[in-house]
């Protein structure tokens, strides 16, 4: 990717003439509500589409949406599928990148100027050997120490798609005045 030499506030706040290239995350079967709506918070943060793959730990209705307190949802462009195949065709006008502490390869080596899909395991099992062996050149990890046996879904979703951002220079998203 190149860069100019804009201000780094020029260069984040300029838009090209074309859309910013779509980022889906992809959850399959996630199980924690807490760990989704914090990945749909991110998703609102960053114009991504929210892609579940069910079974669902937990429901998605409004009244549980509003019972968690899920102010920004309606902000989510969000997608639900009853299994990983149904997928197929987003996958394959996507780079894509399935996020497991079985990668060998670090996340960060990936180019995700283009369109990208990021996809994500439940929180207790990952993806599935099946899934991991049917994309294996697509399988990257979050190099963490040693003794600590993984990040939290919505920690590594959030690690991931700001890689994302980063390397498209954070296209579309305001420098300053909003954040933490």
């Amino acid at each position: 990717m190149s860069h100019t030499d804009d201000s780094p506030v020029d260069y984040v706040q300029r838009k090209s003439g074309n859309a910013d290239p779509p980022l889906d995350i992809v959850l399959v079967e996630p199980e924690i509500p807490g760990n989704t709506g914090s990945t749909a918070r991110t998703c609102a943060a960053i114009g991504a589409s929210l892609h579940l793959v069910h079974p669902l730990g937990f429901d998605t209705d409004e009244a549980a949406v509003r019972r968690a307190g899920l102010d920004y949802w309606h902000l989510v462009d969000i997608h639900h599928y009853s299994g990983i195949d149904e997928l197929k065709p987003l996958f394959r006008r996507r780079t894509c990148l399935f996020a497991s502490t079985k990668g060998r390869r670090i996340y960060s080596e990936v180019d995700m100027t283009g369109p990208c899909a990021l996809v994500f395991g439940k929180e207790t099992a990952g993806l599935s050997d099946e899934i991991l062996s049917r994309y294996s050149k697509s399988v990257y990890r979050i190099p963490i120490k040693r003794k600590a046996r993984s990040l939290n879904l919505s920690n590594a979703v959030a690690v991931i798609a700001f890689e994302c951002m980063r390397q498209r220079a954070f296209a579309g998203l305001e420098a300053a005045g909003r954040g933490i």
